[in-house]
């Protein structure tokens, strides 16, 4: 949250900061300066839209322990079971069953483009490690946030929400998946609604 707050300033205040060079110089240096000028306007829109999932991570973090996990299954293609969008899935075990394993989608496009190559099914071997070990916080039963390791391994980098796609809100499914009162309460504290 801080660098993408940082990132929107910094945008912000170098384009103004431009702006007043070029009055001060001659009128060739606009010339120079125009293709940030269009380029940062976009930029911090861009930041400025990724303060509310920024928030959710920040949510769902405080809610759940991060767990380091290995080898997960995980594909790109659609996951046969989830209805709606999915671009990316990774199969997680149910906290109440560790037998049963529970698929989390990225149900957003939105800077998922690092995720994809290293998921996608031609990745090179190089890219595919690099998602061999992964850190998720949440629950595969409601919500989670995945990232991968930085290269040392020691701390988490690249965060994206996954979502269970898997009958949302189906009553039949929280009693399936063992869901209970307190699951559902820390769901509600991570910014979940699942309606019995």
């Amino acid at each position: 949250m801080v660098k993408n707050v940082a990132g929107l300033v910094g945008w912000a205040g170098i384009w103004v900061a431009l702006l007043v060079i070029s009055l001060e110089t001659p009128n060739w240096v606009v010339w120079i300066f125009l293709p940030y000028w269009i380029y940062s306007p976009y930029r911090m829109l861009v930041q400025v839209g990724y303060i509310p999932t920024a928030l959710g991570m920040r949510r769902i973090l405080r809610t759940f322990p991060w767990q380091v996990l290995h080898d997960v299954p995980r594909g790109l293609a659609d996951y046969p079971e989830v209805v709606g969008p999915q671009h990316g899935w990774f199969e997680l075990p149910n906290p109440a069953d560790p037998q049963q394993r529970l698929p989390l989608v990225f149900t957003k496009h939105y800077r998922l483009n690092w995720w994809s190559r290293r998921l996608a099914p031609r990745a090179k071997p190089q890219l595919k490690a690099q998602i061999e070990t992964v850190w998720i916080a949440g629950d595969p039963r409601m919500i989670g946030v995945i990232a991968a390791p930085t290269p040392s391994g020691g701390s988490p980098r690249r965060f994206q929400i996954l979502n269970q796609g898997l009958g949302k809100g189906d009553g039949n499914r929280i009693a399936e998946w063992g869901i209970t009162p307190d699951d559902l309460e820390r769901g509600r504290r991570a910014g979940v609604t699942l309606n019995r």
